[in-house]
């Protein structure tokens, strides 16, 4: 199986096809390598494309241990691109894999071609932070008690996710089919470790106020919890567009696949010619 080795010596599964620019996919918490292949079939037609599984989700390794950070997991990204080579990409990333697309843009924004940065921003409120968090540790818990069968069956049913059974029952069914063969103990541990322990993207105003990166934001705006962090993101990231779903949830990847795809190749193709310009920084705001 192919492979990268992080720097904490965890070993990485990925997948690739196609040539040309990089583009690489990065995953929400309920997905895995695999929830990106509507995308790895249109885009690498014309680009590398690259999906991988998140450290936690086999057949990535499950490491024991407090090494489930959100630093974790945006390094681990940037250890895939240096095992294949690639200086940099286009970072496309849902949820989770936006959060981290995002830090990889704070923290490393050589690495990044662009970022589209779908369905981001979750837990971010700081008025329900605490709640937030005491949540993301209770359903640790019940996957470590319950495991991932069970919780899968109460997670298909949240509310940013009905849009998703709506349009397609079945693969609907699918994805939640997937959730439930998760490793219990690898999505315990990132639900304690990344979705209980990231900061707010609230409290980052400042350093994302100078992320100059190419961004694509993306939203359903059935997606309640990411409506407000998407327009936050749109407000103070200097080179951002929004893009809003109609009547769409938060896997928008797949509910709405021939849309995210047109979205996210006319993002490409204008950021790859130099067209997808950065506003003046006087009309970026200051709160």
């Amino acid at each position: 199986m192919p492979h990268a080795t992080t720097r904490d010596d965890v070993r990485i599964y990925f997948e690739e096809a196609g040539q040309g620019t990089p583009i690489i996919f990065l995953h929400e918490f309920a997905a895995d390598y695999t929830n990106w292949e509507p995308q790895m079939r249109y885009f690498s037609r014309g680009h590398r494309c690259i999906t991988y599984s998140a450290r936690g989700y086999t057949p990535s390794d499950v490491p024991d241990g407090e090494v489930y950070t959100h630093e974790h997991f945006y390094t681990d990204a940037l250890a895939v691109l240096d095992h294949l080579k690639i200086e940099r990409a286009h970072l496309v990333g849902l949820s989770m894999g936006a959060y981290s697309s995002l830090q990889i843009g704070l923290n490393a924004p050589q690495r990044a071609l662009s970022m589209t940065l779908a369905g981001v921003g979750s837990g971010s409120e700081i008025e329900n932070l605490d709640n937030w968090r005491k949540q993301c540790r209770a359903n640790a818990e019940q996957f470590e008690t319950l495991g991932s069968t069970e919780v899968a069956k109460a997670t298909r049913e949240a509310p940013s996710r009905i849009p998703f059974l709506v349009k397609d029952p079945r693969g609907h069914a699918d994805f939640y089919a997937a959730l439930a063969r998760h490793d219990a103990k690898g999505s315990a541990n990132t639900m304690r470790g990344f979705q209980g322990g990231r900061p707010s993207i609230y409290t980052m105003s400042d350093a994302i106020r100078g992320v100059t990166t190419p961004a694509l934001i993306i939203c359903g705006d059935e997606d309640d919890p990411c409506v407000g962090p998407s327009l936050f993101l749109k407000k103070h990231l200097p080179a951002a567009g929004l893009a809003m779903f109609p009547k769409s949830g938060h896997v928008l990847n797949l509910e709405e696949p021939a849309l995210f795809n047109e979205t996210v190749e006319r993002f490409a193709t204008l950021v790859e010619a130099g067209r997808w310009p950065v506003r003046d920084p006087r009309s970026v705001p200051v709160n």
